[in-house]
């Protein structure tokens, strides 16, 4: 079985990879689909068969899913783009005769309150149009997520957010990685199954300042702000407009819950508890 995994340069999409040669995939059966091949030069050394196609390009997504078995359909990076790069993605495995898709879409994408999960919902939707087997792994946040906001802490003694007091279940890349490749190698049925994948801790901002606090050793306060003083505060750390007006959203979103899920899914899949925020933003 071939294993196809898009957006492989990416750090979700390498990691995927290192988890499905963990699982025993040689190298020869996983196609990295990639938009520079220079990026992946690395992949191609070690036996990966590398291909090159751009999401906006029919034609070649199509030849690069030429025997393929199994996709790993990973989210584009390039928001209020993505429906039309997801859409070329979905016909052009349709036109190769790809079997299974799993899509790393967003927690409870179809009720979801983010301006997020907009795109990620009609791409649910595309795939239930589309014909398809398929999986949708609905991952929730990475702890890398916050990983700018270490130095922050260290520099200004704070956290800085508009989550109130609302939780989030975040996770390790790593840890939604292992997840995809254990659905992609499964010997179970997959098609039709949705996971909502979220971290065992479920922490506040205020614990996630905690957090913090023991890895730059200072104390850290978390600094609750209205959403749009917060969207400010990120475009003045040099965030574009729209992605801060994003964040400052999905801020919002973990206020009332949006980010927060005890399925037990994540654990399920991977075999194990979920790598710590402290282990993650402290490494």
């Amino acid at each position: 079985m071939t294993i196809a995994v898009t957006g492989a340069t990416g750090h979700l999409g390498r990691l995927a990879i290192d988890a499905l040669r963990k699982r025993g995939i040689p190298a020869g059966q996983i196609v990295a689909i990639v938009r520079d091949a220079g990026k992946a030069a690395d992949l191609s050394e070690a036996g990966v068969q590398v291909r090159v196609a751009d999401y906006s390009d029919s034609q070649a997504l199509t030849a690069a899913l030429s025997g393929v078995g199994n996709l790993l359909l990973i989210s584009g990076s390039e928001v209020g783009q993505r429906v039309a790069q997801h859409a070329n993605i979905i016909n052009a495995a349709n036109a190769a005769g790809v079997t299974f898709v799993a899509y790393t879409s967003i927690l409870a994408a179809q009720t979801s309150p983010l301006a997020l999960a907009e795109e990620h919902k009609t791409t649910e939707d595309l795939l239930g149009e589309s014909g398809l087997q398929y999986a949708l792994l609905r991952n929730g946040w990475y702890w890398e997520n916050y990983e700018s906001a270490v130095e922050t802490a260290r520099t200004t003694g704070a956290l800085f957010g508009a989550a109130g007091r609302g939780r989030v279940a975040a996770a390790s890349r790593k840890d939604y990685a292992e997840a995809a490749a254990e659905v992609l190698t499964s010997d179970k049925d997959q098609a039709g199954k949705v996971y909502e994948l979220g971290g065992d801790e479920h922490l506040t901002y205020g614990e996630l300042a905690e957090v913090l606090s023991g890895i730059v050793g200072v104390p850290v306060a978390y600094k609750d702000l209205p959403e749009d003083e917060y969207a400010k505060v990120l475009e003045d750390a040099g965030i574009p407009s729209p992605f801060a007006a994003v964040l400052a959203d999905s801020d919002a979103g973990i206020a009332v819950g949006a980010l927060d899920t005890d399925s037990g899914d994540l654990q399920r899949l991977i075999g194990r508890a979920s790598t710590p925020a402290a282990e993650v933003l402290g490494g």
